[in-house]
């Protein structure tokens, strides 16, 4: 058995003359925007990347992610051309450090297999063709489909999935891939995630004094996602909820919190209410202590580190309000515990493929038996 465990992301620029391609790809993808695809999908997807790619590019080069040289994986060119980028997304050199860290978690939980871990990115390198490739040379037998998007949609996972089939057809035909596919739809109440994500949580009120960590609001932040998805039956929205509420319920020490939605695109309603409305309103009502939580992002990027880092202050200091302290939660990134919760979603999708009493999960006997049920 070779296992072959597939991180699907959505991807980043690697440099300020991708920005534009990359955006071009996000916007052509008809699970995010739905124009029926054809003439249409297209020229909205050049129009509206060619008006947005010189202000997302300033963005990118805000919080550029690899200042020192290439952190990203082996396809990226930046690295291969050993090129230092001033405009490289943070998710890029994040995600190969998820990669390598699953990889060697798999290396110690289950020894006798041969686990290889790839990324496979939605709209910028490394795209699934060139994946699929690596993974018949490496002779993969089983592989999981893996996707960094703890709640599942249509627009993320689902795009990712839709994406990886097509490709696969195209690529294999008739007689299909060389290897048994598994897919993992969701883990938004893993045990381990949710762990994760209040450590983080933990880690960030540490490092307020005492009278303002008891001043401070949590706001928790997502993507939103236009409410047509949402009536369609599009889980996500629920989701994200469910995990809040998961998270808010493990935690010792309470604090009052809301859920806001975030990085509205287009014409379309969305789901509200918006963050940067939220926070507006709390500072209205005289609430100045704010620690923002990106809920359903698991790497460090442009909605996080600018978006909410950045813009919302920028944004709300020009309409002259006044806060005392407002903190992004560090994202989850390779937290040992988001690292476990990957691999338990794998092992649990293979249960009938790997026996249980070959994983050494720290020599911890109850998570043997979790996988198994």
């Amino acid at each position: 058995m070779r296992i072959g465990i597939v991180l699907m992301n959505l991807g980043g620029p690697t440099r300020e003359d991708n920005v534009r391609i990359f955006l071009k790809n996000l916007f052509r993808d008809e699970d995010i925007i739905k124009l029926g695809g054809g003439v249409a999908q297209n020229l909205f997807s050049n129009v509206i990347s060619k008006l947005r790619a010189p202000s997302v590019a300033e963005d990118y080069k805000e919080i550029n992610g690899c200042p020192n040289g290439c952190t990203g994986n082996k396809h990226c060119t930046n690295r291969k051309n050993k090129v230092v980028s001033n405009c490289c997304s943070p998710i890029n050199g994040l995600t190969e450090a998820q990669r390598r860290g699953l990889e060697k978690y798999f290396n110690e939980i289950l020894p006798n297999a041969d686990t290889k871990v790839y990324t496979c990115m939605r709209y910028w390198l490394p795209f699934a063709d060139t994946i699929m490739d690596d993974m018949v040379e490496d002779g993969i037998t089983h592989t999981v489909l893996m996707p960094l998007y703890p709640q599942f949609s249509w627009t993320t996972t689902g795009s990712s999935f839709r994406d990886w089939e097509d490709v696969e057809k195209e690529k294999f035909g008739e007689h299909g891939a060389p290897w048994k596919q598994f897919h993992v739809k969701n883990y938004h109440r893993n045990e381990s995630y949710l762990q994760a994500i209040n450590d983080r949580i933990d880690e960030s009120l540490a490092e307020l004094d005492e009278e303002t960590r008891q001043k401070t609001h949590l706001i928790f932040s997502a993507h939103g996602t236009p409410l047509l998805e949402v009536r369609s039956g599009d889980p996500y929205t629920v989701e994200v909820k469910e995990t809040m509420e998961a998270v808010m319920e493990r935690r010792e020490e309470k604090h009052s919190y809301w859920l806001g939605f975030q990085s509205k695109v287009g014409p379309q309603k969305w789901t509200q209410p918006n963050t940067e409305d939220l926070v507006r309103r709390h500072l209205e009502y005289g609430i100045k202590n704010f620690l923002m939580i990106p809920i359903a992002f698991v790497t460090d990027h442009i909605e996080t580190l600018y978006e909410l880092g950045v813009e919302l202050v920028e944004d709300l200091e020009e309409e002259g309000f006044e806060f005392e302290s407002m903190k992004v939660m560090k994202g989850l990134n390779d937290h040992p515990h988001y690292i476990k919760a990957l691999a338990q979603e794998s092992l649990r999708v293979l249960k009938h493929e790997v026996n249980p009493d070959d994983i050494e999960w720290e020599k911890d006997k109850a998570q043997k038996k979790e996988v198994t049920v």
